[in-house]
């Protein structure tokens, strides 16, 4: 596991790099997500994921009801999670750091505007 956890609810980013040209066949994957692992995801309590691409790049934001380690843990047992991951493994350039840490996105900056404003 990564050491990194999450308060339940809290976002988590990370990104992939993808193969030059995986980007429209790593799109319609996700236009067609197996049913099956739609309702994996609901059962390891993620509330709210979403995913954005730039060309090679893709930005993931993950909101779990339990913290990270837990989710990532439910999600790496399951032969479903197995199988999908297999399915868009030729897509990727990099999905981890040499020692398999997530590619994660820490934030630098935050503006909140004041409630009163």
């Amino acid at each position: 596991m990564s050491g990194r956890d999450t308060v339940p609810g809290a976002p988590l980013l990370y990104l992939y790099r993808l193969k030059p040209g995986a980007g429209p066949e790593y799109d319609h994957a996700h236009e067609a997500v197996w049913p099956q692992m739609l309702a994996l995801i609901d059962e390891a309590g993620i509330e709210d994921y979403r995913i954005w691409r730039h060309e090679e790049i893709v930005v993931c934001r993950l909101r779990m009801r339990q913290g990270f380690e837990a989710t990532a843990a439910m999600l790496a047992a399951s032969d479903i999670q197995q199988r999908w991951t297999a399915s868009l493994a030729h897509l990727f350039e990099q999905i981890a750091t040499e020692s398999g840490e997530p590619l994660w996105l820490d934030e630098v900056f935050r503006f909140k505007a004041r409630a009163d404003s």
